[in-house]
């Protein structure tokens, strides 16, 4: 059996998740407290159900999510093939999604404000963000990116082999917080200060035989490819089912679209689950 634990941030998209996980024939539960999941899981190995999605939020109480994790690993003693998916956006995406929707926050009150009870919750959820095996940055994803990358990893996942993820962004916009490996590529050649480039990206042609002109743009793409080559089989040794591997520009539209596009071929001839994303541009 496959049991997809959905937790994360209040207004991140943890519905979202359920519903595309249900749409790809998960048997779906939400909001379960934490002291049932042993009793559930139990159930449902004797129902036989494959593949099941099970949604847990702060509302569950504090000494219930400290045993999260040895719940965790109690469930994969019993053959419990269990993966934790934790969403989560910037505090400043979550503040204007409850005020644009007039949403009350589950952990705000009259004497907790809204940016309060949002610091609030990512305290309460550490124990399991903390042990997160894919974890998602919807800040500047709306629900139709977060519908096909949630589609797009558990179909790549289920392949039985491990699921590469390369992503594009720029620095200006923040570090995605759900990278396994973060690289800075900002020292390369920029396109944007050739006039002719600027309003181009990555994906175009000018763009492309632009960076090939550079001996440092090969050595970094050279120096990427031999660092994850060397590592991701550990990661395959250690059972993980997902990598992120973040490429970082300044403005996430030239160097590291450009880069991640040139990654994502060379990787996706050796390995079965490879995909990409760029940020900024998507």
């Amino acid at each position: 059996m496959k049991l997809v634990i959905v937790s994360g941030l209040s207004g991140s998209g943890k519905s979202i998740a359920l519903q595309v996980l249900e749409d790809l024939e998960y048997y779906c539960i939400d909001n379960l407290p934490i002291n049932m999941l042993d009793a559930l899981t139990t159930e449902i190995i004797s129902a036989k159900h494959e593949h099941v999605a099970i949604g847990i939020d702060a509302r569950n109480v504090l000494v219930e999510l400290d045993r999260f994790p040895e719940q965790i690993k109690q469930m994969q003693k019993k053959g419990v093939d269990c993966e934790i998916f934790f969403l989560e956006a910037s505090n400043a995406s979550l503040t204007k999604r409850f005020s644009e929707t007039r949403r009350k926050h589950p952990l705000s009150n009259q004497e907790t404000p809204l940016n309060e009870a949002i610091i609030q919750e990512r305290y309460l959820l550490e124990p399991i963000s903390s042990i997160a095996h894919l974890r998602f940055d919807t800040s500047s994803t709306n629900v139709h990116q977060l519908r096909h990358l949630i589609k797009a990893r558990v179909k790549s996942a289920d392949n039985q082999s491990i699921s590469i993820m390369f992503e594009s962004f720029g620095f200006k916009h923040g570090v995605p917080i759900n990278a396994d490996f973060v690289f800075d590529i900002r020292c390369l050649p920029n396109p944007h200060w050739a006039p002719e480039l600027r309003t181009l990206t990555g994906f175009d042609e000018d763009v492309i035989c632009y960076l090939d002109e550079f001996d440092e743009v090969k050595e970094m793409f050279n120096d990427i490819m031999g660092f994850m080559d060397k590592w991701i089989p550990r990661f395959e040794a250690d059972n993980r089912s997902y990598v992120t591997i973040a490429i970082g520009c300044t403005g996430g539209q030239h160097r590291s679209v450009y880069l991640v596009n040139k990654l994502d071929k060379a990787f996706g001839n050796k390995h079965n689950n490879v995909l990409s994303r760029h940020r900024e541009i998507s």
